[in-house]
């Protein structure tokens, strides 16, 4: 896997990934970007974001589970000091399906938090307390 970023000025960067997808990522004003794309930590905490839906869909879909729709939604703090390292992280998915089983939903977040997500697991093992939880609803 690879990925290239290039400044382009003030704070801002073009990053591009390896099947060549590119985004902006910018800082704010105050720190010399001009606000033109998400600061580089969000982006890390969107990955995550990603990364772990991607994981609870796929395994939601392979139990037949009928899913309509699912939206991760992620809170972090960080630490105060340099380097302002994420401390914690909590995810809560919101899925919305027809007569889903909270067993399956439960059983999806879990799967993902301690045996797919790559990046969660990063981060777990790095130091952050990663937290998940879920709600379920009706379609």
């Amino acid at each position: 896997m690879k990925a290239s970023v290039k400044w382009t000025d003030g704070r801002q960067f073009v990053a591009e990934s390896g099947s060549g997808h590119s985004v902006v990522i910018d800082g704010p004003p105050d720190h010399g970007g001009r606000d033109t794309g998400p600061r580089p930590m969000e982006m890390l905490l969107m990955g995550l974001g990603a990364c772990t839906s991607f994981d609870v869909l796929e395994i939601l879909e392979k139990s037949r589970a009928p899913v309509t729709d699912c939206v991760a939604k992620i809170e972090a703090e960080r630490a105060d000091t340099v380097p302002s390292v994420f401390t914690r992280i909590h995810v809560h998915f919101t899925v919305t399906g027809r007569n889903l089983k909270e067993a399956q939903v439960k059983r999806a977040v879990a799967l993902s938090a301690e045996k797919y997500c790559s990046a969660s697991i990063m981060l777990a093992k790095g130091g952050v307390d990663v937290s998940h939880s879920f709600a379920i609803v009706e379609a």
